[in-house]
């Protein structure tokens, strides 16, 4: 009787692992079923992506809404036009050729401008520059987007090329060697409003000690972010150009 139980209880194991593999091998089979089918559906969709940008090549390189769209629909299915500056993207339409073409531009100003601001500027300040550049060559508008964009390219380049968050959406760009801090970040952000802040306002909004606050706003000068207005009367002013700069553009055009 019990060696008859035990060849039950041994065919009972062995049934359960035979349907637990059987289980195991049509899993296998709808998985790969599955991905062939969406391999199918991710090339299918990519080759109309294509097909549409070939189509539309022009309004790609000219309208900046249309721009950002068509990157969108790129970056859903994993497609980086500007991942090379070879291939169908560059060669066929363009697309890699606008952004290269625009991170060359963008050095270019940020080294004609780094003894003048330190090596930071603001991305509409930067904006404004580019477009006054390309004003009688080009027709194309660029955006704040696209910026963003290509100078996250020249990032991978090192040299210093990076994108500084002041909030809200904004940023500065940075084009020289150097991190700066998250407390240099937040003066930063601190200056937007006025262009420069004091040792006191520091301390009060940020609720520093005066050590830490002089640290920060000497480094910042040292690197050339910042300029020390000495002449006021009752503080030091420390002013960062790239802010005052862009400050003195809005005026003007509203004057």
């Amino acid at each position: 009787m019990a060696s008859r139980r035990r060849g039950v209880g041994v065919s009972a194991v062995q049934r359960k692992q035979d349907h637990q593999a059987m289980f195991n091998a049509k899993g296998e089979q709808l998985a790969s079923e599955q991905l062939s089918l969406f391999s199918q559906h991710l090339e299918d969709f990519t080759v109309r992506l294509e097909q549409f940008a070939h189509r539309h090549r022009d309004e790609i390189r000219k309208n900046s809404q249309f721009r950002r769209h068509f990157q969108e629909m790129c970056a859903s299915v994993g497609v980086d036009p500007l991942a090379s500056g070879k291939g169908f993207w560059a060669e066929k339409l363009g697309v890699g050729d606008f952004y290269y073409e625009l991170a060359v531009q963008i050095v270019e100003v940020c080294l004609a401008t780094n003894h003048i601001n330190g090596g930071i500027m603001t991305v509409e300040e930067l904006r404004n520059r580019l477009m006054r550049s390309r004003a009688k060559t080009r027709r194309e508008t660029i955006t704040t987007d696209d910026i963003l964009r290509a100078v996250d390219k020249l990032k991978v380049l090192g040299g210093g090329f990076e994108l500084v968050p002041l909030g809200g959406g904004r940023f500065l760009v940075q084009s020289v060697p150097g991190e700066l801090s998250m407390d240099h970040s937040r003066v930063l952000q601190l200056a937007e409003d006025a262009a420069y802040v004091t040792k006191e306002l520091v301390m009060d909004k940020l609720r520093w000690d005066d050590v830490r606050a002089t640290t920060v706003l000497e480094h910042l000068v040292k690197e050339g972010y910042a300029w020390v207005d000495e002449q006021s009367s009752d503080t030091l002013q420390y002013w960062v150009p790239s802010l005052f700069l862009q400050q003195y553009c809005h005026s003007s055009k509203e004057s």
